[in-house]
């Protein structure tokens, strides 16, 4: 994995942002320049346009509850969700994610109801990282290197927050799991995830962080996919380190109603599909071609890359035919072979 690219879908969980709840002014909302869609199967992406009532161009609505609510009502339909991200031309991109009633659906774990908290230096250090992080973002410095099994940022100030995050959790490490298991705080939970990562005992964290990839907070099966995300990165450049990371709930999360999932998904499959494991393949090919076709064909071609490249190899193409299709333009080509296998 290019160090590069990893930058870009780190900093991808950091600036995608919900949709405001409370009602504000339109003059300060920024314009969508796209709007893109999914889990669409019965329904049509026009009747989907018409129950929104805004389009490119338009200004974020106020309230993303309010449309959430207004497409939940839609027949056939038993949830929605909003997330826009930034920013392409100095525009948001909006995507409206719909579950369908008998579509795949991603299960979470009910939100644990314990008391079990965070060490306060781990909190505190935490948000030092996200303050230098966000610092470092602002600067344009967001290149990360995953090598090592976890999140090295180019950024020194950033970096050096990082490299407390080892000692730490070999240090609090049954805190961290108690956290993660068991505490009603999301805030902590998510912590706990992203340091994980940093356990000394890689091969035994991935279990924990596989199981946080379902939690019920968005903000802990992010840092939990960012981590194993590393790990994987780790586990293909060393095959004796012995971490073996599980498609499964990657390949489930293709279905998820959130776009971050699904991206998160996308980032670790790219990595576990690149050795064409055909177990690995198997999985995807029975279980999420339809989402990755759908996620193959989004306007914003960074976002659309990984699904296709996915697909692609789901079909058996080399990796000089995945790019050479890619570059000619023709998304549609690789797409339909990677269907035409299903049938």
């Amino acid at each position: 994995m290019r160090k590069t690219r990893a930058a870009a879908v780190l900093l991808l969980s950091f600036t995608s942002r919900l949709l405001a709840q409370a009602p504000v002014h339109t003059q300060s909302l920024p314009k969508i320049g796209t709007i893109d869609f999914y889990g669409l199967h019965k329904t049509t992406e026009a009747n989907l346009r018409k129950a929104l009532g805004f389009r490119e161009g338009d200004p974020l609505p106020p309230s993303k509850g309010d449309i959430e609510e207004k497409l939940d009502k839609l027949s056939g339909i038993t949830a929605a969700h909003l997330e826009a991200v930034c920013c392409e031309n100095g525009a948001v991109i909006l995507y409206v994610g719909i579950e369908e009633r008998g579509a795949l659906h991603f299960e979470l774990h009910p939100p644990p109801e314990g008391d079990a908290a965070l060490p306060e230096e781990i909190s505190a250090a935490y948000k030092r990282f996200l303050a230098a992080f966000d610092a470092a973002a602002r600067r344009g410095s967001t290149e990360e290197d995953l090598t090592k099994g976890y999140s090295r940022m180019a950024d020194v100030t950033t970096r050096a927050v990082q490299d407390m995050f080892p000692a730490m959790a070999a240090d609090h490490l049954v805190a961290l799991r108690a956290v993660l298991h068991d505490s009603d705080d999301e805030s902590d939970r998510a912590i706990a995830a992203y340091v994980m990562g940093y356990a000394p005992d890689q091969r035994a964290a991935v279990n924990d962080l596989q199981y946080a990839l379902r939690d019920a907070d968005p903000g802990v099966r992010i840092n939990a996919a960012r981590a194993l995300t590393a790990l994987a990165v780790k586990a293909r450049l060393d095959p004796s380190s012995g971490i073996n990371i599980q498609p499964t709930w990657f390949i489930e999360m293709l279905n998820s109603l959130s776009f971050s999932d699904r991206t998160r998904a996308l980032a670790a499959l790219e990595i576990l599909t690149s050795t064409r494991n055909q177990n690995v393949l198997n999985q995807i090919h029975e279980n999420a071609l339809p989402a990755l076709a759908e996620m193959a064909r989004w306007k914003t071609l960074a976002h659309a890359l990984p699904a296709y490249i996915v697909l692609g190899r789901v079909a058996g193409l080399t990796e000089e035919q995945i790019q050479a299709e890619w570059s000619k333009g023709d998304r549609e080509s690789v797409i339909a072979q990677a269907l035409k296998k299903t049938k």
